[in-house]
Protein backbone atom coordinates (compact mmCIF):
# COMPACT_ATOMS: atom_id res chain seq x y z
CA UNK A 1 0.00 0.00 0.00
CA UNK A 2 1.27 3.48 -0.87
CA UNK A 3 1.67 6.24 1.68
CA UNK A 4 -1.40 7.72 3.33
CA UNK A 5 -1.36 10.90 1.21
CA UNK A 6 -1.29 9.18 -2.16
CA UNK A 7 -4.45 9.58 -4.21
CA UNK A 8 -5.48 7.29 -7.03
CA UNK A 9 -8.28 9.43 -8.44
CA UNK A 10 -7.74 12.67 -10.31
CA UNK A 11 -9.11 15.95 -9.02
CA UNK A 12 -10.37 18.94 -10.96
CA UNK A 13 -8.99 22.32 -9.91
CA UNK A 14 -12.36 23.14 -8.32
CA UNK A 15 -12.44 19.88 -6.35
CA UNK A 16 -8.85 20.30 -5.22
CA UNK A 17 -9.53 23.91 -4.23
CA UNK A 18 -12.51 22.88 -2.09
CA UNK A 19 -10.49 20.09 -0.51
CA UNK A 20 -7.66 22.51 0.31
CA UNK A 21 -10.10 25.07 1.73
CA UNK A 22 -11.31 22.43 4.19
CA UNK A 23 -7.72 21.31 4.88
CA UNK A 24 -6.69 24.89 5.74
CA UNK A 25 -9.88 25.73 7.66
CA UNK A 26 -9.43 22.72 9.93
CA UNK A 27 -5.99 23.79 11.16
CA UNK A 28 -3.43 26.49 10.32
CA UNK A 29 -1.18 25.30 7.50
CA UNK A 30 2.01 26.59 5.93
CA UNK A 31 2.49 26.91 2.17
CA UNK A 32 4.86 23.95 2.12
CA UNK A 33 2.24 21.59 3.65
CA UNK A 34 -0.42 22.68 1.16
CA UNK A 35 1.89 22.39 -1.85
CA UNK A 36 3.00 18.93 -0.68
CA UNK A 37 -0.62 17.82 -0.31
CA UNK A 38 -1.47 19.12 -3.79
CA UNK A 39 1.54 17.34 -5.30
CA UNK A 40 0.37 14.12 -3.68
CA UNK A 41 -3.00 14.73 -5.30
CA UNK A 42 -1.08 14.67 -8.62
CA UNK A 43 -1.94 18.29 -9.44
CA UNK A 44 0.14 20.01 -12.12
CA UNK A 45 2.35 22.98 -11.09
CA UNK A 46 0.08 25.55 -12.78
CA UNK A 47 -2.95 24.24 -10.85
CA UNK A 48 -0.95 24.25 -7.60
CA UNK A 49 0.01 27.89 -8.14
CA UNK A 50 -3.60 28.80 -8.93
CA UNK A 51 -4.99 26.99 -5.87
CA UNK A 52 -2.35 28.39 -3.48
CA UNK A 53 -3.01 31.88 -4.87
CA UNK A 54 -6.74 31.42 -4.24
CA UNK A 55 -6.13 30.17 -0.67
CA UNK A 56 -3.92 33.17 0.13
CA UNK A 57 -6.39 35.63 -1.45
CA UNK A 58 -9.30 34.14 0.50
CA UNK A 59 -7.20 34.15 3.70
CA UNK A 60 -7.25 30.38 4.17
CA UNK A 61 -3.48 30.42 3.99
CA UNK A 62 -1.41 32.96 5.91
CA UNK A 63 2.20 32.19 6.82
CA UNK A 64 2.44 34.86 9.52
CA UNK A 65 -0.70 33.55 11.23
CA UNK A 66 0.62 29.99 10.88
CA UNK A 67 4.00 30.90 12.39
CA UNK A 68 2.42 32.70 15.35
CA UNK A 69 0.02 29.85 16.04
CA UNK A 70 2.82 27.28 15.69
CA UNK A 71 5.12 29.14 18.10
CA UNK A 72 2.38 29.64 20.71
CA UNK A 73 1.26 26.04 20.50
CA UNK A 74 4.69 24.41 20.65
CA UNK A 75 5.70 26.61 23.57
CA UNK A 76 2.48 26.27 25.56
CA UNK A 77 1.82 22.60 24.92
CA UNK A 78 5.18 20.96 24.26
CA UNK A 79 7.35 23.43 26.23
CA UNK A 80 9.75 23.90 23.33
CA UNK A 81 12.41 26.59 23.57
CA UNK A 82 12.91 29.30 20.96
CA UNK A 83 15.77 27.49 19.18
CA UNK A 84 13.61 24.45 18.47
CA UNK A 85 10.67 26.60 17.35
CA UNK A 86 12.91 28.56 14.98
CA UNK A 87 14.46 25.36 13.58
CA UNK A 88 11.05 23.78 12.96
CA UNK A 89 9.69 26.93 11.29
CA UNK A 90 12.77 27.09 9.05
CA UNK A 91 12.16 23.47 8.01
CA UNK A 92 8.74 24.62 6.84
CA UNK A 93 10.31 27.42 4.76
CA UNK A 94 8.85 30.23 6.87
CA UNK A 95 10.53 33.61 6.28
CA UNK A 96 12.87 35.14 8.86
CA UNK A 97 10.45 38.07 9.25
CA UNK A 98 7.55 35.74 10.12
CA UNK A 99 9.72 33.71 12.49
CA UNK A 100 10.76 36.88 14.33
CA UNK A 101 7.13 37.96 14.50
CA UNK A 102 6.10 34.51 15.81
CA UNK A 103 8.66 34.59 18.63
CA UNK A 104 7.12 37.86 19.89
CA UNK A 105 4.01 35.79 20.71
CA UNK A 106 5.89 34.18 23.60
CA UNK A 107 5.85 36.25 26.79
CA UNK A 108 9.38 36.54 28.24
CA UNK A 109 8.29 36.00 31.86
CA UNK A 110 6.19 32.96 30.96
CA UNK A 111 9.11 31.64 28.89
CA UNK A 112 11.54 31.78 31.82
CA UNK A 113 8.94 30.37 34.21
CA UNK A 114 8.22 27.43 31.89
CA UNK A 115 11.96 26.82 31.54
CA UNK A 116 12.44 26.74 35.32
CA UNK A 117 9.52 24.32 35.80
CA UNK A 118 10.67 22.04 32.97
CA UNK A 119 14.27 21.92 34.22
CA UNK A 120 13.20 21.11 37.78
CA UNK A 121 10.67 18.50 36.69
CA UNK A 122 13.23 16.77 34.44
CA UNK A 123 15.92 16.87 37.12
CA UNK A 124 13.53 15.21 39.58
CA UNK A 125 12.94 12.45 37.01
CA UNK A 126 16.65 11.71 36.45
CA UNK A 127 17.67 8.75 38.63
CA UNK A 128 21.43 9.12 38.04
CA UNK A 129 23.52 9.61 41.21
CA UNK A 130 26.73 10.87 39.55
CA UNK A 131 26.42 14.72 39.45
CA UNK A 132 28.29 15.04 36.13
CA UNK A 133 26.04 12.48 34.45
CA UNK A 134 22.97 14.19 35.93
CA UNK A 135 24.16 17.51 34.49
CA UNK A 136 24.75 15.96 31.08
CA UNK A 137 21.35 14.25 30.99
CA UNK A 138 19.58 17.46 31.99
CA UNK A 139 21.59 19.55 29.51
CA UNK A 140 20.94 17.12 26.65
CA UNK A 141 17.22 17.12 27.38
CA UNK A 142 16.88 20.90 27.59
CA UNK A 143 19.07 21.58 24.55
CA UNK A 144 17.11 19.03 22.49
CA UNK A 145 13.92 20.84 23.46
CA UNK A 146 15.42 24.02 22.00
CA UNK A 147 16.27 26.05 25.06
CA UNK A 148 19.15 28.52 24.74
CA UNK A 149 22.50 27.13 25.90
CA UNK A 150 23.31 30.05 28.23
CA UNK A 151 20.00 29.47 30.07
CA UNK A 152 20.59 25.71 30.20
CA UNK A 153 24.09 25.90 31.64
CA UNK A 154 23.18 28.59 34.19
CA UNK A 155 20.23 26.48 35.35
CA UNK A 156 22.24 23.26 35.51
CA UNK A 157 24.95 24.86 37.63
CA UNK A 158 22.31 26.28 39.96
CA UNK A 159 20.33 23.02 40.30
CA UNK A 160 22.95 20.23 40.27
CA UNK A 161 25.62 20.32 42.95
Amino acid sequence: MENQFSYSKHFSVQDATKKMEHYCAYQERCHKEVIEKLRNMKMIPEAIDQIVGHLIQENYLNEERFAKSFARGKFNIKKWGKNRIVRELQLRDISAFNIKSALKEIDHEAYLEAFDELAQKRLDAIKESNPLKRKKKLADYLLYRGWESHLVYEKINALVK
